[in-house]
């Protein structure tokens, strides 16, 4: 699978990698609603400048065998160093651990009550 990667306020990029996924699987435009259930002109918009529902990238993503992932801010480094080929899996997985550095990562709800710990 291709490596790349964004942030969402980039949806030029979105746009770009969309289109470019469907024409590196040999598809046309018409072929989404094969695919995905999503009219050519539906999806047309999207690949050119719409703004998709999370639902709807979320099923265009998975008709062109892609994933959607988020993605902690102090992971992306790591992350980006990853898919770059730069970094280990073991090493991603060891650096920043998140739920170490912040216990609410593990019960995001603790305390919001005011119960006691």
């Amino acid at each position: 699978m291709e490596k790349f990667s964004f942030k969402v306020n980039d949806m030029s990029k979105i746009h770009a990698e969309l289109k470019k996924r469907r024409k590196a699987l040999g598809l046309k435009q018409k072929d989404m609603l094969l695919r995905v259930g999503m009219a050519r002109q539906q999806y047309q918009r999207l690949e050119s400048n719409g703004n998709p529902r999370l639902d709807n990238l979320e099923l265009v993503a998975m008709g062109l065998k892609m994933e959607l992932m988020l993605i902690p801010q102090e992971k992306i480094k790591a992350v980006q160093a990853l898919l770059m080929g730069k970094q280990s899996v073991e090493s991603v997985s060891r650096s920043n651990d998140y739920e170490d550095e912040n216990p609410l990562a593990n019960d995001p709800w603790k305390g919001l009550l005011g119960e006691e710990e």
